[in-house]
């Protein structure tokens, strides 16, 4: 079989030929200007067909500067596509001995296309999937790095059914929003909107317990360039290059593990994960509102109350949220 030749398409040959020709039209332009303002400082007075004449022209190379600043955007934005494209493409083809790379996001969603896989792109399914997946995996981490760290195991779930933290899970899912669309692209737009996004949702998710539930799970206080405690820069600076990881690495892995799903029993175990998760937050936040009474020492008053104090005790709650730290109103 002949190896086939790449060559460099007829457009992009002639898109750079014309940018050549705009750059001698230009240099025209502006002589004619020159050779126009002359006549100009010669007019005695500034007749309504000169002025006309004048307006004319200066809407003209007002509607031309527009459209090249939009040419050039669009012309950028192909280049980095480009060339980021091929890079992805030729680091997912390497190979190692332990981990090999991740494939190139082209090429799922290539795959995805020509199976029309239930969970195509950034539908519904692959975000519950993602977020299901990211809750697990962001606890597991946890648990690694703390057993690193300090020598033991400790609790790091956000649910008490289970190792899941939805924080990582909507992080995951909301990086994957914001960054899809520059899956395809160089690597420093996924790391300004991974610092953007990633540090937004953990100060609205830090806002949003402490108001609803009074409780805090973390505190940046003592480190510098922080914001009310709730970010800071070094955890935005880790969120932008956690942007890159995920949607060059961590991603494209997960969709081709999503990808041998078939789409009916992937549809039913998706659906099957949404009623645990919901059922399972909902219990949370029940317990966990619960908790935070009795430790204000509100005995309970009702029936229900006092089931949920059997069946989710102190012990238990602190064996579960073992970082968690209750706001004393002020």
């Amino acid at each position: 079989m002949a190896k086939k030749t790449f060559t460099v398409p007829e457009q992009q040959e002639a898109l750079e030929r014309l940018s050549e020709e705009l750059l001698s039209a230009v240099d025209d332009t502006r002589q004619a200007c020159r050779d126009y303002y002359e006549d100009l400082a010669r007019a005695e007075t500034p007749t309504p067909e000169l002025a006309h004449t004048v307006h004319t022209a200066a809407g003209c190379l007002k509607r031309t500067s527009a459209n090249l600043k939009r040419a050039l955007q669009e012309t950028r934005e192909a280049e980095d596509e480009l060339s980021a494209r091929f890079t992805d493409l030729r680091v997912s083809k390497v190979r190692k001995w332990y981990l090999p790379n991740p494939p190139a996001n082209a090429e799922i969603d290539l795959e995805e296309q020509s199976t029309h896989h239930f969970a195509q792109g950034s539908n519904l399914y692959k975000l519950l999937l993602v977020c299901f997946v990211g809750s697990f995996a962001g606890v597991v981490s946890e648990l690694i790095w703390c057993l690193i760290k300090n020598g033991y195991l400790e609790s790091r779930s956000g649910l008490v059914y289970g190792p899941f933290n939805l924080l990582y899970g909507a992080g995951a899912v909301i990086l994957t929003m914001a960054l899809y669309k520059y899956r395809n692209r160089g690597k420093w737009l996924s790391f300004l909107g991974g610092f953007v996004v990633g540090s937004a949702l953990e100060y609205v998710c830090s806002w949003g317990q402490e108001l609803l539930l009074g409780t805090r799970s973390w505190d940046y206080t003592g480190v510098p360039f922080n914001l009310n405690g709730r970010i800071c820069l070094l955890y935005s600076l880790f969120w932008g290059v956690l942007g890159v990881w995920w949607i060059k690495d961590l991603y494209p892995r997960m969709s081709k593990w999503i990808l041998k799903l078939p789409n009916k029993a992937g549809k039913a175990i998706t659906l099957a994960f949404t009623v645990f998760f919901a059922v399972n937050i909902a219990v949370t936040c029940v317990s966990v509102y619960r908790w935070t009474d009795r430790v204000a020492g509100n005995p309970a008053d009702s029936g229900f109350w006092e089931f949920v104090d059997e069946r989710f005790p102190n012990e238990r709650m602190e064996k579960i949220f073992a970082n968690m730290v209750f706001v004393e109103d002020p």
